[in-house]
């Protein structure tokens, strides 16, 4: 087997595998139980007032 055909083999399985758990984990990412706090603190910062003297 070439290079070529190896690496298209493992994009095909196991990459694939690897990019759906990725793309799992960042989908459940912002409902882990620290979130919230976060999530709300990001939501507000842009009304929070600057005062640059």
């Amino acid at each position: 087997m070439s290079t070529y055909d190896v690496l298209r083999h493992f994009a095909d399985s196991w990459a694939l595998v690897v990019m759906g758990a990725i793309f799992l984990a960042l989908c459940i990412w912002p409902f882990r139980s620290g979130g919230k706090a976060s999530g709300a603190e990001a939501a507000n910062s842009i009304f929070t007032e600057d005062h640059d003297g």
